[in-house]
């Protein structure tokens, strides 16, 4: 009776699985950004200079591109459990070693090369990070559960804000710079024991009912892709797959999109403030609280944009316009922020940008990470994540800088909104007109030859 219940009952591991990876998300955003909030004791305990804290700051985006590619081959060869927990670890203890600067540099010059060393290894460590998660949404989400599950974890950093800024604040208040690092690290190091225990393949993972299992399987879920078998019989990744991954005109189109996804989040981390402050006269603690609004209403865009793109796809939405429709909505809402340079009040500005940041928002849930997760070839998922993700986080640093660049030598920041404000009609057009059909990479050879077959069906029916 118990073995019949056992097979009956319907499971909800994966749910579960989605919670990890979104926590772990949360910790890794949290890890990359706290040395913003501790960054003005740093400057002021070492001696630093604003261009030596900022060269600090910029460590993390460098290396995280670099490393994108290298994690993407460790992903596709070792796993996602193993390379996960081992970069998770590692990532943790670099944090934490962040803490103790002090102890070990005796002067400016030694702090400033070692925490510069610390936040360049923290980016080349956490590089896997969301190609992995990408690829557990593959492993272990149908097709039309990704967009939510897809959307849920890129919107981490809406998380790690209103939950680690607060306390990272505190900390530092209370007991120095040196305290965000411990604790962030520390919980880090105890995510890798929950991610050991928990991480499973779904065939593997003792937890999952016979119908959950059928479900995800039936759903088109990529389940064996971790598998001890499927990583050894793996061939050695080739120069074709490369060309393959940077030659195709659907793929370039996400990459294109990702980039102006990360421009837009770049220009509101960095100039957003500055720009309330410099060119609307806000005071800095004014400035601070008025992009919660924006951040709130990215994160409700995300959720809305991939349970909007599962959902036409449950109603018959071809998997292509399923995941374009609510991008280039999304974006071409995104595109408003240009009007902030015309809004006289602050009040405008914020309503404005709020609205700006949802349609984000959708664009991101439906239409980048997904889209990953619906077409990456079966053989190298994540080398595909890596390099759609390295590709979008160059405007990590292109995107701050350029914006600058166009303020200092116009003395308009009207300029600089229209040039962020471009990013989103030129990522609408290309997902638009230029994409074509989504399908997996590898299998268009596969569906071209069944829908010809098809057709000569048909033909031979008509003939009759």
């Amino acid at each position: 009776m118990s073995q019949e219940k056992n097979l009956n009952r319907t499971s909800h591991v994966r749910i579960w699985i989605l919670m990890l990876i979104l926590f772990l998300s949360v910790v890794a955003y949290a890890d990359r950004s706290i040395l913003s909030i501790s960054g003005a004791a740093i400057k002021e305990e070492f001696g630093l200079s604003a261009i030596q804290l900022g060269l600090i700051l910029s460590a993390f985006s460098w290396a995280y591109v670099i490393g994108q590619i290298p994690g993407g081959l460790f992903l596709d060869r070792f796993g996602t459990k193993k390379v996960y927990g081992v970069t998770l670890a590692l990532w943790s203890l670099s944090t934490i070693a962040m803490g103790f600067v002090g102890e070990f540099s005796s002067g400016m010059t030694a702090a400033l090369a070692l925490m510069f060393g610390l936040r360049f290894v923290l980016g080349l460590i956490e590089a896997p990070s969301f190609p992995a998660n990408a690829r557990v949404v593959i492993m272990w989400f149908p097709s039309a559960e990704r967009g939510r599950a897809s959307s849920l974890f890129s919107s981490a950093q809406y998380f790690a804000v209103a939950i680690f800024s607060p306390l990272s604040g505190w900390l530092v208040s209370r007991y120095g710079w040196e305290w965000p690092f411990f604790v962030l690290g520390g919980i880090g190091v105890l995510a890798v024991f929950v991610w050991s225990a928990f991480m499973r393949s779904p065939k593997q993972h003792p937890q999952v009912s016979a119908n959950e299992l059928r479900h995800i399987v039936d759903g088109g879920a990529l389940v064996d892709i971790d598998a001890a078998q499927t990583l050894k019989a793996r061939p050695a990744l080739s120069k074709a797959m490369f060309k393959k991954l940077l030659s195709n005109r659907m793929l370039w189109c996400a990459y294109i999109g990702q980039y102006c996804i990360i421009a837009l989040s770049y220009f509101f981390i960095t100039w957003f403030p500055i720009y309330l402050v410099q060119a609307r006269g806000m005071n800095i603690l004014d400035a601070g609280f008025a992009t919660i609004a924006p951040a709130l209403f990215g994160f409700a865009g995300g959720i809305c944009g991939g349970y909007i793109s599962d959902k036409l796809l449950a109603r018959g939405w071809s998997i292509s316009w399923a995941r374009k429709t609510p991008y280039i909505v999304g974006m071409l809402m995104a595109a408003t922020l240009i009007l902030a340079a015309v809004i006289p009040s602050n009040a405008g500005i914020i309503a404005i940008m709020s609205f700006a940041f949802f349609g984000k928002g959708v664009a991101a849930g439906a239409g980048t990470w997904t889209v990953v997760s619906d077409t990456a070839p079966k053989e190298a998922v994540g080398l595909a994540g890596a390099i759609f993700n390295g590709i979008g986080n160059i405007a990590g640093f292109l995107t701050p800088l350029l914006f600058g660049i166009i303020v200092g030598v116009t003395g308009s920041y009207s300029i600089g909104l229209v040039f962020v404000g471009a990013h989103c009609v030129v990522a609408a057009l290309l997902f638009w007109l230029v994409m074509g059909p989504i399908e997996r990479v590898g299998e268009e050879q596969q569906s071209t030859a069944t829908s010809y077959k098809k057709q000569g069906k048909e033909d031979g029916i008509k003939a009759v």
